[in-house]
């Protein structure tokens, strides 16, 4: 269950990436947005853990495990994040191939 839940999250950021990729000016960089991203995937599982500490220190151990478990979660969409391979535009996936059709213009 957890990887058809890990494919199905790829599979939908990937497709928001190349969405992303075709609607972006120029100059937007992908691989800032991917680095921003985690930038507050991380902050949000931190705050989440800190949560999970303070549930511990009043004793409400569901609360506690609750907070816990959104933080692991958290950190496995750091973890797919972090995966994720930005494509630099114009590139193809075979490089010989196109460097063969410039050289024929």
């Amino acid at each position: 269950m957890a990887q058809l839940h890990d494919l199905r999250l790829r599979l939908l950021v990937q497709q928001e990436s190349e969405q992303i990729v075709e609607n972006l000016p120029d100059g937007l960089d992908l691989s800032v947005i991917q680095a921003r991203c985690l930038c507050w995937l991380a902050l949000l599982a931190e705050a989440h853990e800190d949560s999970a500490n303070e549930a511990v220190a009043d004793g409400d151990t569901d609360q506690a495990m609750a907070w816990f478990a959104d933080s692991m979660r958290l950190r496995d969409v750091i973890q797919v994040v972090s995966s994720i391979e930005i494509p630099i535009p114009g590139a193809s996936d075979d490089p010989d191939g196109a460097c063969e059709d410039y050289r024929a213009a």
